[in-house]
């Protein structure tokens, strides 16, 4: 079992920049595949940024050049520096490991992210 805490997230102004962090506990953090999605109103979930377990990483189109995900083994926790932030932006940001020895899904509870004047 994986449980993941996001934090970091509020509000910004356009071009502001803010830093999300996941926590996580309860299996092998080091092993897993971390990404980090988001769902805006009305929208269907999207995927973000993932990383692999050797620290490999890709990004949607939306973001590349204005996100940069990372992670830290030593402290169970991946990262999302987010800048340049547009409106668009704004969402619901979700956490995922997958466990690569399971096959198994986990989710975080999410942190909003708003992007306003």
């Amino acid at each position: 079992q994986v449980q993941l805490v996001e934090s970091g997230g509020g509000l910004v102004q356009p071009g502001g920049s803010l830093r999300l962090s996941c926590a996580a506990s309860g299996s092998a953090f080091n092993r897993n595949i971390m990404g980090w999605y988001r769902q805006a109103p009305g929208r269907p979930r999207e995927l973000v940024a993932l990383i692999s377990s050797g620290g490999s990483t890709r990004y949607a189109d939306s973001v590349k050049g204005r996100y940069t995900i990372s992670r830290d083994n030593a402290k169970n926790t991946m990262y999302l520096q987010m800048n340049s932030l547009k409106p668009e932006d704004t969402a619901v940001y979700y956490c995922k490991s997958y466990d690569t020895a399971s096959g198994v899904d986990y989710w975080g509870q999410g942190t909003q992210v708003t992007v306003s004047s």
